[in-house]
């Protein structure tokens, strides 16, 4: 998941907003005598306003102002791939005050892709997933592919000829595209832009023949029939494109290829337990609300909730799975 509009972001907000304030004032469940803050609680997000992570971390702030009677408020730290805000919250105290919303990017993906980062794995606590969703195979209608059987056949067919974008050097979506051809042995030259627009604009150019997007970013264009969709990258298939495959069904060599865009919250390490509990409830109080699946889906996405061991255990085997994947790929960048 990618940049979604500011339009979609306030009417995503206003859709829960009502329900939020009602749940605050009627239940009694949640967090109602366990852990509270003291102070305004701030929400880092470690990217720019607008994007999937932005959407998420106000959700989670307005959610626990309404929650814990204190004020919580986004902080955007945008910068280095998410990095700068993600070492920002690992140097936080560890009093409940200052939460990482992150995702797959600073809290998998970096620790590999980067030399120097300024932060570790163990400085920063998982305290639950909220939402992933999947990049989908786009193609420019002119390749003569309708399945990615297909799709893999005429890869096949010429090595080395085809080129696909991305976003950016290692994000999510360049990667979808490096392991598939890691899993298939296949060719294709990356072409890197700056952002999923830039590269979408330039895969319905014709300059480039395939990319793996961001479902939200790809959508429109695929339902208005400037790119072809051929398959997700989720295990099983979106609602969003029911018909679309999930690619790891359609080839005995992509058994086990599975990514996710993921969006969650971590804290920084050493939090006391009944604060990381605390944090964890109100996420699932957030997340098992009609309103906030409806809006899920509607963005191509769906609720992830873990416990704190659960989520750690997914961000230990991400991390794992995309350390393999630039292993191979002999990919490393400098942070910064």
């Amino acid at each position: 998941m990618s940049t979604i509009s500011r339009r979609h972001l306030a009417a995503l907000a206003a859709g829960l907003g009502l329900p939020l304030a009602a749940r605050a004032q009627g239940s009694p469940q949640g967090n109602q005598e366990g852990w509270r803050p003291t102070q305004t609680v701030r929400v880092v997000v470690p990217a720019a306003a607008a994007g999937t992570t932005d959407i998420m971390g106000r959700l989670l702030a307005a959610h626990l102002t309404q929650r814990w009677g204190q004020s919580a408020v986004v902080d955007n730290k945008s910068g280095a791939g998410g990095t700068l805000g993600s070492a920002e919250v690992a140097r936080a105290r560890p009093d409940g005050h200052t939460i990482l919303l992150g995702n797959i990017g600073p809290q998998a993906i970096a620790y590999s892709l980067f030399r120097n980062l300024t932060y570790k794995a163990e400085q920063l606590l998982p305290v639950s997933n909220m939402i992933r969703g999947p990049n989908v195979l786009v193609v420019h209608p002119s390749l003569p592919v309708h399945t990615p059987q297909e799709f893999l056949a005429y890869l096949r067919a010429n090595p080395g000829k085809l080129s696909y974008g991305t976003p950016g050097l290692g994000q999510s979506p360049h990667l979808s595209a490096v392991w598939y051809n890691q899993l298939t042995g296949t060719q294709a030259t990356a072409v890197h832009y700056r952002g999923a627009g830039p590269a979408m604009i330039a895969l319905v150019a014709g300059d480039v023949q395939f990319s793996f997007d961001n479902l939200t970013s790809a959508v429109e264009q695929v339902r208005a029939g400037r790119v072809r969709a051929l398959g997700v990258t989720s295990a099983e298939r979106n609602p969003q494109l029911p018909d679309l495959p999930a690619m790891r069904e359609t080839q005995a060599e992509l058994a086990r290829y599975e990514v996710n865009s993921w969006f969650g919250a971590f804290l920084p390490a050493g939090t006391p337990d009944a604060i990381v509990n605390a944090l964890n409830a109100e996420i699932k109080t957030l997340l098992d609300m009609p309103e906030t699946q409806k809006k899920f889906a509607e963005m191509g996405g769906v609720p992830s909730y873990g416990t704190p061991a659960q989520y750690a255990a997914f961000v230990r085997a991400e991390t794992e799975k995309w350390g393999e994947v630039l292993k191979k790929e002999g990919l490393q960048l400098d942070a910064g």
